[in-house]
């Protein structure tokens, strides 16, 4: 499975965030790889109408209804038709363990799905505790790398992180700087059932041609 985190950019957001979910359908149905798109949380309703395809949310905070200004509320995220949420994420990490595993709660609570990240090894066994839905092992240095992924430099990192993956029963998702269907072909070689992707599809002259070749790495 691929994960498409849309971020912040301007192909995934508003009008272009329905355009490019529209991308991961069709290349969805027509590849068989199951492809999720991860909105920003404005766009999740919108999209969410537009197609069949899996749609989940970039994040959620540790709140419940009340006076917790600009926080994203999960039930407003599963309300408006998100099936899961990323947490912990390298650009938007949690400030304390607690505050992740209360977010961990509070997205179980409303009935999403959960992919937890981490930045390392030590980490990622840390985040089996909370028993979430994914895991993903994505060092930070490597995000956005246009040159080298995490496929070709950590290949030994991903080994252990599928060692922790298989004791704990939680599949693993790998992300950092994938962008051909030869990194994604090496995750799933040593034992992740996934990639997570963001600018080599986001910011790719033909997004719908980038994704395309990365599904090949699930022949």
């Amino acid at each position: 499975m691929i994960f498409l985190n849309f971020k912040n950019y301007q192909s995934g957001t508003g009008e272009s965030a329905l355009d490019m979910a529209k991308i991961v359908d069709e290349v969805s149905h027509t590849s068989g790889v199951k492809i999720v798109s991860v909105v920003q949380a404005l766009d999740i309703r919108e999209v969410v109408l537009e197609v069949s395809t899996e749609v989940w949310s970039q994040k959620i905070d540790p709140v419940e209804f009340g006076a917790s200004t600009g926080s994203i509320l999960p039930e407003a995220v599963i309300d408006d038709g998100a099936v899961g949420t990323f947490l912990n994420h390298s650009e938007n990490r949690l400030l304390t363990f607690e505050d992740l595993s209360k977010a961990h709660d509070r997205a179980k609570e409303v009935g999403l799905k959960t992919l937890i990240f981490a930045k390392d090894v030590e980490e990622l066994l840390k985040i089996t505790s909370l028993n979430p839905d994914f895991i993903s092992y994505e060092p930070p240095e490597l995000i956005g790398s246009k040159d080298i992924s995490v496929a070709t430099a950590k290949p030994d990192v991903i080994a252990q992180a599928v060692e922790i993956s298989k004791k704990s029963g939680i599949p693993l998702v790998v992300g950092a700087g994938v962008h051909s269907a030869q990194d994604v072909k090496k995750c799933l070689s040593l034992g992740a059932v996934g990639v997570a992707v963001a600018s080599d599809v986001m910011k790719a002259l033909d997004p719908k041609k980038e994704l395309l070749d990365l599904t090949e790495g699930f022949r």
